[in-house]
């Protein structure tokens, strides 16, 4: 079984004579991601406002099991492309380690800084396209909130729209990092979505905030990456694709901020709403005290 999974997965003729262009590529034009990413942004700015419009702010639309579904298979897109990826890059290693040696090049540098003149062919790029394509699929968690909980941020719509343009830029430019990226990507998601089909199902949840948790992790361990890349680059001799890892790295740090506001706002809160609470808690023990006071 296993020899099948390595060869559907890595050694198929799809997956090791992919090339990315616009011939053979669906979605590969600069045309096509403006067009994807202007039509989601517009689409999800006119429902928001057409059910403020039409429905009252606190009608909600039930969904019914959609989002458990959506969840469910974003969770089994993720493991195929972490797996597939996993392999491939296995793959690419054993098959061309040789052309290192002269270099001095290691496995681990390989994964964070792609040699000058890389070409995004392939099966670590096949797979690169297939978490491209896949990012379109996550776009529908945007309609889902706006749906069931009436909510639209800036936030959700810069983020989701800047993840497509990145995973567009890794092909488009060789980009080096992209491997590491996908592979935590992926294993994020698998858990999240994973987790989030877990709630969805009625089974219970964590005590604390475990989705914005593991985006956390994510979003520290790409930057001790960042970090990584930067360094091979000065002391390599170059990485491949460095112009777009650049307007990668801008696009994750503004990301970032976003996120980490977001992040301490939801503590702030949380930190009021459990204060409150015990305010309320002690004042109702403080009415019962009163009372036994009076009736002694």
């Amino acid at each position: 079984m296993m020899q099948n999974i390595k060869y559907w997965l890595s050694e198929h003729p799809t997956v090791v004579n992919f090339r990315w262009n616009n011939a053979q590529s669906w979605g590969s034009t600069w045309s096509f991601l403006f067009a994807a990413i202007s039509t989601y942004v517009v689409a999800a700015t006119f429902l928001h406002v057409f059910l403020n419009l039409v429905l009252p702010r606190n009608r909600r639309i039930p969904l019914g099991p959609i989002p458990a579904i959506h969840s469910l298979a974003i969770t089994l897109i993720s493991v195929v492309i972490f797996v597939g990826i996993l392999l491939s890059t296995a793959a690419e290693i054993r098959e061309t380690s040789w052309s290192w040696r002269r270099t001095h090049t290691t496995a681990f540098q390989w994964l964070l800084c792609f040699p000058l003149g890389t070409r995004p062919s392939g099966r670590v790029f096949f797979w690169s396209y297939v978490f491209y394509l896949s990012r379109f699929l996550h776009l529908l968690r945007t309609f889902f909130s706006i749906l069931k909980h009436r909510k639209l941020t800036f936030f959700q719509l810069f983020n989701q729209s800047m993840l497509i343009c990145m995973s567009f830029l890794w092909l488009e430019f060789s980009q080096s990092f992209q491997v590491v990226a996908i592979l935590l990507t992926t294993l994020l998601y698998s858990v999240v979505y994973g987790y989030r089909f877990w709630t969805a199902i009625g089974l219970p949840s964590a005590c604390f905030p475990f989705v914005v948790n593991c985006q956390v992790v994510l979003l520290v361990c790409n930057l001790i990456c960042h970090f990584g890349v930067l360094l091979l680059h000065v002391l390599k001799g170059g990485c491949n694709g460095i112009g777009a890892w650049t307007f990668n790295s801008v696009l994750n740090a503004v990301i970032l901020l976003l996120f980490m506001n977001f992040y301490v706002k939801m503590y702030l809160r949380n930190k009021k709403i459990g204060d409150d609470a015990s305010s309320a808690a002690e004042q109702s023990n403080g009415g019962q005290m009163n009372l036994k006071d009076k009736d002694s």
